[in-house]
């Protein structure tokens, strides 16, 4: 095969991204199972660690889940005890998430979730962030040809 070809396995972004991500998550099981959490359950617990309480619709958008994903990663994390669901006092329409003692409490035991993922990577932490930020670049790009489109829409 032609190492210039544009259709080449190796050459796509999309493989590079999501072959990665799939690793890069499995990292991080073995030090979420022993608290309970699936990964995208602590994308929730982390979006709600930094701001509690928030709406369903702010942690959707955050994690950039459609809410029928979301819905019921929240009603486990409820069941689990880790948060209540309410609707808001000011808008019934809205649907408030909120952190429980318990759920406050797990956040001091996911401390050592991100260290122990970096130590594994093996690769100096300056480097997980430098890489860390060129993919928010990446997403933030993403995000603006998207608001690009409906806004000509």
């Amino acid at each position: 095969m032609d190492s210039d070809d544009p259709l080449l396995l190796d050459r796509q972004l999309c493989f590079a991204l999501a072959a990665t991500s799939r690793s890069v998550v499995g990292l991080y099981k073995d030090h979420l199972d022993p608290l309970g959490l699936t990964h995208p359950q602590y994308l929730v617990m982390l979006a709600l660690w930094e701001r509690d309480p928030r709406s369903v619709k702010e942690i959707a958008a955050e994690l950039r889940l459609e809410s029928a994903t979301l819905s019921p990663l929240l009603k486990r994390l409820e069941t689990a005890g880790y948060l209540r669901r309410a609707r808001s006092e000011g808008n019934e329409r809205q649907l408030d998430v909120t952190l429980t003692a318990a759920g406050r409490a797990l956040r001091e035991r996911a401390r050592a979730v991100p260290v122990a993922v970096a130590g594994r990577l093996g690769l100096p932490l300056a480097e997980l962030e430098a890489l860390k930020d060129e993919l928010m670049r990446l997403l933030h790009r993403i995000d603006s040809l998207h608001q690009s489109e409906y806004a000509i829409g």
